[in-house]
């Protein structure tokens, strides 16, 4: 890349009442205080990964929302936004995008030597399902990748990686809430991408890095949620670089950093191994890239 574009991040606001593990009371002060972390880091564009409300009513998710699109308009810097599973329980994605004032299908932003890629695949929540991708959603995805000509910056609301979920206070013993049904396909369509891809995503209320096929994925700590920092919310607002690499810093009360290789050469994984054989003499199993040599012979 010839140049690093820098990008604010902020997740799950979460606007609304007190919940157990969300302080949804704090969301619009601590959104005044994002707004001096973005001027402090001169950022190209506020990335807002979704869930900007806890809902209730449909007249007070509208209300909610509206005052999280005017904290977010006065940032002074281009915002681009998702929408969570939370803003579509009572409004429609057509709602959200009137309220904020911008789209919210499936688009891409040209930054300088960087696409951003915004997919907003489906994110209606069913108990007992999850989620599962609207029609078209992959299809869109694997075309955008595949004739992009710059290294992409891919955001989500949800996770695409997949990743562990032991010790999330939401997921541990709910994963298939926190991941497409779909995953073996979308990790396919990353894997496939012809240049440097990272992938950024909120939803499971925790910062991380995990690393698939290549590819690092990053997940960002909500503004407002409490279960790592309790009893105050986590006020978790992020900055990334992007240059030849990925760094990202986030403060707040659960503070994280990390730093991963991005706009050179595109690494790929060699293939996972197959699953081991049946098991031979001697108890080892058999594999068909290993040679077993029995006891006591060349």
């Amino acid at each position: 890349m010839a140049a690093s574009v820098r990008i604010a991040l902020v997740a799950d606001i979460h606007h609304g009442p007190d919940l157990p593990t969300k302080r949804g009371s704090a969301a619009l002060p601590l959104l005044e205080r994002f707004s001096g972390f973005v001027r402090e880091g001169a950022p190209d564009l506020v990335l807002e990964l979704g869930d900007r409300i806890s809902e209730e009513t449909p007249e007070l998710d509208r209300r909610r929302m509206a005052e999280v699109a005017d904290a977010l308009a006065a940032l002074g810097v281009p915002v681009a936004s998702l929408l969570g599973n939370h803003d579509v329980v009572h409004l429609s994605p057509a709602e959200n995008g009137a309220l904020l004032g911008r789209s919210m299908r499936h688009r891409t932003v040209e930054l300088p030597s960087l696409l951003l890629v915004l997919w907003q695949a489906e994110v209606a929540f069913a108990p007992g399902r999850g989620f599962a991708l609207a029609e078209g959603d992959l299809a869109w995805l694997e075309a955008t990748l595949a004739a992009a000509d710059r290294p992409v910056l891919l955001a989500s609301h949800v996770p695409l990686s997949g990743q562990a979920m032991a010790g999330n206070h939401y997921f541990e013993h709910r994963p298939t809430h926190a991941r497409y049904g779909e995953q073996t396909a979308i990790r396919r369509v990353l894997a496939a991408c012809p240049v440097p891809l990272l992938a950024i995503a909120g939803h499971v209320h925790w910062n991380g890095v995990t690393l698939l096929d290549g590819i690092a994925h990053l997940t960002v700590q909500s503004l407002t949620e409490t279960f790592t920092t309790e009893p105050e919310p986590a006020a978790a607002m992020g900055l990334l670089e992007l240059g030849s690499e990925a760094v990202l810093r986030v403060v707040g009360a659960d503070p994280f950093g990390c730093s991963v290789p991005f706009a050179g050469a595109r690494r790929r994984w060699r293939p996972p191994l197959p699953p081991l054989g049946p098991v031979g003499a001697g108890g080892v199993a058999a594999h068909p890239q290993s040679r077993v040599v029995a006891a006591g012979r060349a």
